[in-house]
């Protein structure tokens, strides 16, 4: 037997429409604070997939807030997601907790924040990180790593330790607005649980409607 045909067992632990409610937002923050209380590795990362041209494109980020207007990444606006999303804000968001045998899949649409929003996720990063995200031009092909090693070290000289450090222009946050967010509960013999809550109208202001999967 080759390992791929190896499976776990995913448990009997039911996902019902009751323990779910009619806020989605607030059941994805009761899952993610579960992933973080059980040291799920980088209980943030998410899968980000884009429609690049006719051809889909997935990449893994860190979620870096969400709320009532949405989920929030950063990156540089000219990567290829960036520049992705910028011609075709359709976006899927997957949480995957493999762990803990759940996930959760956002659908919607991925905007920029307006630039003070951006500059505060900005000012929150580590000083090397900053750095990092004026010395790379992401997703471009570049001869060698040390041609970026150098560019670090030229930038460390020119902002050293306590100096204020702008935000570039090409980095920024996206917000992505969900027209759907799927929870998704891992059961035996495959037979999981699966229940969507779907945007009312075009706002999740205007409420959500909830409908289970079959699996």
């Amino acid at each position: 037997m080759s390992s791929l045909e190896r499976h776990t067992d995913y448990g009997s632990t039911p996902l019902t429409e009751a323990d779910l409610g009619s806020d989605p937002i607030a059941v994805f923050g009761d899952w993610l604070l579960a992933a973080e209380k059980a040291e799920v590795y980088e209980p943030n990362a998410m899968v980000v997939s884009t429609v690049e041209g006719e051809r889909p494109s997935s990449r893994t980020v860190l979620l870096k807030g969400f709320g009532a207007k949405g989920f929030d990444f950063v990156t540089n606006y000219r990567s290829s997601k960036g520049r992705a999303l910028l011609a075709n804000p359709a976006v899927s968001l997957l949480f995957p907790w493999y762990s803990l045998r759940r996930q959760v899949i956002v659908s919607g649409d991925a905007h920029p924040v307006e630039p003070g929003e951006s500059d505060a996720y900005f000012e929150a990063r580590p000083r090397e990180s900053k750095l990092a995200s004026i010395a790379s031009d992401q997703s471009e092909p570049i001869a060698s790593r040390d041609l970026l090693e150098q560019r670090m070290r030229e930038l460390l000289e020119r902002y050293p330790e306590g100096s204020e450090i702008p935000r570039p222009e090409k980095w920024g946050a996206f917000r992505v607005m969900p027209r759907s967010i799927e929870f998704w509960q891992g059961r035996s013999a495959r037979f999981h649980d699966r229940l969507r809550f779907t945007v009312a109208s075009t706002g999740a202001a205007d409420g959500w409607t909830l409908e289970r999967l079959q699996p």
